[in-house]
């Protein structure tokens, strides 16, 4: 599989968060802090208005990652994030990966990581490293 990949392949979808995915994702974490859900303590913040958690927004690759490129057997090694706006619920966004390195001897591949809103502003940016599924040895 790693020798199909190429410095450069991108990949990218479009997803909008939902309110209701907000409060799933509190479900699962715990996480109910009202920065996500209470209008009245937002509007005494520098967000003004709920935000959707970090982590949510961070866990978007992980659909491309697992089902489209590597895809299917891919493990997930590592992951930073660099939060460099805040993400609104419903706000349409681009989550996109970009191969940046290939270490063949170790079967791992670096990728850049962005999430854009549709005005192409980075809303989120790190790397990730992932190890694709060995290819069948011939012979």
């Amino acid at each position: 599989m790693i020798h199909s990949m190429n410095i450069g392949d991108q990949r990218e979808y479009t997803r909008i968060i939902t309110e209701k995915d907000v409060l799933q994702f509190a479900e699962v974490t715990k996480d109910f802090n009202p920065a996500h859900f209470d209008e009245e303590y937002t509007k005494n913040t520098i967000f003004k208005k709920p935000i959707v958690h970090g982590m949510l927004v961070g866990s978007l690759f992980s659909k491309i990652f697992g089902l489209d490129y590597p895809g299917e057997g891919t493990i997930y090694i590592s992951q930073n994030l660099k939060f460099l706006k805040p993400v609104y619920p419903n706000t349409s966004l681009i989550v996109r990966t970009t191969v940046k390195e290939i270490i063949l001897e170790r079967n791992r591949v670096i990728f850049t990581t962005e999430i854009f809103d549709r005005d192409q502003n980075c809303l989120l940016t790190g790397e990730a490293v992932l190890m694709p599924k060995k290819e069948p040895q011939h012979g």
